[in-house]
């Protein structure tokens, strides 16, 4: 950014300390880190803000051609906007397996429930209850 060299640097640091004072460099130095961070963080949000500007405008840019492109396949093509896709097979052999195993996931979440379709009441739902290790502890003090 700035071309400052060695010998220009060390000329900038021997005139701070004869004007300042090695007494107040420190608070000195801490000011001048304060400023240069304010300028970095304002010259890096008007850069940021300066990108955004630019991509939106090349986003509208490629939208346009696009949509110009899109308009001139869909002249030059205009019988194959017009079929449709044939009808999912209602053969479950030809069905797609994602949809099975999705199906076969519902039931296994669903509560139980009775012949009639109803829900089971609790009683009939503990029947159905997994166990787990608590439930299967065995009183181990009979030796």
């Amino acid at each position: 950014m700035f071309d400052i060299g060695a010998t220009e640097l060390l000329l900038i640091v021997v005139v701070a300390i004869l004007a300042i004072g090695p007494k107040d460099m420190p608070a000195a130095l801490r000011a001048a880190g304060r400023w240069i961070g304010k300028a970095r963080r304002m010259s890096n949000h008007f850069r940021s803000g300066i990108d955004a500007m630019i991509r939106e405008a090349e986003i509208e840019d490629m939208e346009r051609k696009w949509a110009e492109q899109n308009k001139r396949i869909m002249a030059e093509h205009p019988d194959v906007s017009k079929e449709v896709e044939p009808p999912k097979s209602a053969d479950p052999a030809q069905s797609d397996p994602a949809d099975s195993a999705a199906a076969e996931a519902r039931a296994r979440v669903r509560p139980p429930t009775d012949a009639s379709g109803e829900p089971a009441s609790d009683s009939e739902t503990s029947q159905h209850r997994k166990t787990t290790p608590r439930d299967q502890q065995v009183d181990r003090s009979d030796g």
